[in-house]
């Protein structure tokens, strides 16, 4: 989060709008979604997908437009560098997966689709605003944008009572964690007087007295931090709110939401607290191996699909979290060996988890069920279905030449570069564990005899983003630098 060498710096006194077209295109969306959705008879709703989705094409164009720029706008608050760019890259590709798969979801659940769109972009929108906010006011806002529209999507089967449970769920433990998150920051403006995080680094420097209440404020932001990432013990809300949400939705939960939770977390430490990680990094340390060894542990007693994966991703955010357990205990070359593992652990996550999601809506809205013995014998009836399931599973273990291999391979690196050696064991050992439950789905795929024989079709929709989410997690397996190279390109080196 550095300048790149050779970047074009702006510095907009005002408000430049070059820096924020991504997001002001994204607004322009959202009107006109809630515009079409007012005018349309009901049986034309379907044409607010494609106005969507060319929409995030056209908000894709403006953000690839900023590439090798660093633009500094909003009195500081919004920053346009690699690491936003990159970002919002990820976040406006993995809503473009997810209107692929709630296409015909919403057309089979009858799902009010000018709801859903409208709040799926108003998420969208949190998550861009978030890449690029460098003041905790601006982080605090992008988080709400983006939690308080999921509360509502959730919820959007509002016949069933488990959706409405998921989503009051959902909102109270949000609820919760924001006051919590946001008393910590209060700490924090109280002591500095700052909200800027170059800002707070700088108070924190020059004033050495004000680490003791900056410390408490810190836990406090990273306890609100914990609820967002789904990490240990925070994390109960997620499998029953994945469970009861629409499917499509606790993938983009799963995928989008996590993510930009660990970008506002992974700013705030590295920008505004770096010189407090003696105090973050145990903390961190501890929390990310209890998230993934909750996580594993609990996953293997799974019979369901949905929570098998809802599980399945409190364990990968405890990979994500634990190369921070080694920021601050060498040189300045090792922070950033660490913080660009996790970059490209949540880049490679993203194809992984929306794959493995899209084939399990593939086959519970087309097969016949998300139980995990309802796969029994689906390589016989959808041998491709089976294939790319297994690719996205195992690649969710690590099993090489899968991109999973390369994430879990840039975690190993910055641990051992870090000396922290029982760490890396611990990872080992959790990694092994989730083979057992990541592998249960092929056996009852390969090995079990089917019940029935008809042929499972996928829609062509949901076929390209199972496609492209495999060729990205085969292409990275292979060229594991492809997301190095852009990792170290965010971290400034």
């Amino acid at each position: 989060m550095t300048l790149v060498q050779g970047a074009r710096e702006f510095v907009a006194p005002g408000v430049d709008l070059v820096a924020l077209a991504p997001e002001l295109i994204l607004v322009a969306v959202i009107s006109g979604v809630l515009l079409i959705d007012l005018m349309l008879p009901q049986d034309k709703k379907g044409l607010m997908m494609p106005v969507s989705a060319l929409g995030l094409l056209a908000a894709l164009g403006a953000t690839l437009f900023l590439v090798g720029d660093v633009r500094i706008t909003l009195s500081g608050m919004f920053v346009v560098d690699s690491f936003a760019v990159l970002f919002k890259v990820i976040f406006l590709l993995a809503a473009l997966l997810t209107l692929a798969l709630s296409h015909d979801y919403l057309k089979d659940d009858e799902i009010h689709h000018g709801e859903y769109y409208f709040l799926l972009l108003c998420s969208l929108l949190g998550m861009m605003t978030i890449a690029s906010s460098r003041d905790l006011v601006a982080i605090f806002v992008s988080l709400e944008l983006i939690s308080l529209p999921s509360f509502v999507l959730v919820g959007l089967r509002k016949r069933d009572l488990k959706s409405n449970e998921a989503a009051l769920k959902f909102f109270l433990f949000g609820v919760l964690s924001t006051a919590i998150m946001l008393f910590g920051m209060s700490l924090v403006y109280g002591v500095t007087g700052q909200t800027s995080l170059v800002g707070i680094a700088s108070s924190l420097t020059q004033f050495p007295p004000l680490r003791e209440v900056a410390i408490l404020s810190i836990l406090f932001i990273l306890v609100g931090f914990g609820f967002k990432i789904s990490a240990f013990p925070f994390q109960w809300w997620v499998p029953d709110t994945y469970e009861g949400a629409p499917v499509p939705i606790a993938a983009f939960l799963s995928v989008a939401s996590k993510t930009a939770g660990f970008v506002g977390l992974l700013q705030i430490l590295f920008i505004g607290f770096l010189g407090l990680a003696d105090i973050w990094r145990p903390f961190l340390a501890a929390v990310a191996v209890l998230t993934m060894t909750f996580g594993n542990l609990v996953a293997i007693q799974q019979k369901h699909i949905i929570r098998l994966l809802a599980y399945s991703s409190i364990g990968q955010a405890g990979y994500i979290l634990i190369p921070l357990a080694v920021v601050g205990v060498g040189t300045p070359e090792l922070n950033a060996i660490a913080f660009q593992a996790s970059i490209v652990y949540l880049l490679i996550y993203a194809f992984m988890e929306t794959g493995a999601f899209a084939c399990a809506i593939a086959y519970g809205r087309r097969g016949g069920g998300y139980f995990v013995s309802d796969y029994a014998g689906l390589s016989a009836r959808s041998p491709g279905l089976a294939i790319a399931m297994t690719m996205f599973l195992f690649s969710l273990a690590g099993i090489p030449p899968l991109a999973g291999w390369a994430a879990k391979f840039f975690v190993f690196r910055a641990l051992i570069d870090g000396g922290a050696y029982w760490l890396a064991a611990i990872m080992a050992i959790n990694t092994v564990i989730a083979l057992f439950y990541y592998a249960a789905v092929p056996r009852q795929m390969v090995f079990a005899a089917p019940t029935e024989t008809r042929r499972i079709e996928i829609p062509w929709m949901l076929s390209s983003a199972i496609a492209l989410s495999a060729i990205v997690v085969v292409l990275i397996g292979i060229l594991p630098d492809i997301f190095g190279a852009l990792a170290r390109a965010a971290a400034g080196g």
